[in-house]
């Protein structure tokens, strides 16, 4: 019965890691067809644009609600912030920034976690790299705008799949070839409203009145379960393993 001892001592290992890793928030993008599609004038133009993506809708104990739009198609990832609650805006303050990272959760931000942002109005974003000694810039430094991302805001219109009342929203198109192409990120979402001077964020408990960027530890992450994720979860598939050992230790004591 000794064997039967080990194999509920690592049974009980990997339900603590799945415990630990569904402690996570997770948001689910998707593959798509139509992204080719989209104009990209910082709100939702047509009533098919982003209908052909993942929704995950951001709720805040203040009322404040985001809708986030995701979708990947060939080399980029394509998302949409739509900031529907918020009517008192303000063009060149408001602002968005959505940050991807190597899931590794790091204390500091490293060379492979990106950040882009864009402020409401705007058609030319920003774009930050991590791997900064700097803690007063959140260990982020500004680059070059690399070639085929995408950052841009309007204020939108009757076309919105949400409300017909005007709100902010973003766009963002992001090349894999940056951030690495990857069934799992560490991701960030930061809505900074300047007229209450509250950042609404991804994960929800970062939500905060500071603008700084959280570090990554505490980014949640973006899943892609249509692409090649295992069928199963990578704790179960590390337990296969030792229930085979297990049970072979348990044949071959019967056979002996």
């Amino acid at each position: 019965m000794g064997y039967w001892k080990h194999f509920l001592a690592i049974f009980l290992v990997v339900l603590i890691s799945i415990g630990n890793a569904t402690a996570i928030e997770q948001i689910p993008i998707t593959r798509s067809y139509t992204m080719n599609n989209v104009i990209f004038d910082g709100k939702w133009t047509f009533p098919e644009e982003w209908k052909k993506s993942s929704q995950y809708s951001l709720n805040y104990d203040d009322g404040t609600q985001i809708e986030l739009r995701m979708a990947h198609q060939g080399n980029f990832i394509y998302i949409l912030v739509d900031d529907i609650s918020e009517t008192h805006f303000a063009k060149g303050s408001d602002r968005s920034i959505i940050c991807f990272g190597k899931n590794d959760s790091s204390a500091v931000p490293d060379t492979d976690d990106y950040c882009f942002g864009v402020a409401l109005g705007e058609k030319v974003p920003f774009v930050l790299q991590g791997g900064s000694p700097l803690a007063l810039t959140d260990h982020f430094t500004k680059i070059p705008n690399p070639e085929g991302v995408i950052g841009i805001s309007s204020v939108s219109d009757e076309n919105d799949r949400y409300t017909n009342i005007p709100h902010p929203s973003y766009e963002f198109r992001i090349p894999t070839d940056l951030i690495s192409r990857s069934d799992i990120y560490s991701f960030y979402l930061g809505v900074y409203d300047a007229d209450s001077k509250i950042t609404y964020s991804f994960p929800e408990n970062l939500t905060s009145y500071s603008s700084e960027i959280p570090s990554p530890s505490k980014w949640g992450e973006v899943v892609s379960p249509d692409q090649s994720l295992p069928e199963f979860p990578l704790p179960l598939l590390a337990l296969l393993p030792s229930l085979l050992f297990v049970i072979f230790l348990g044949t071959r004591k019967r056979i002996f």
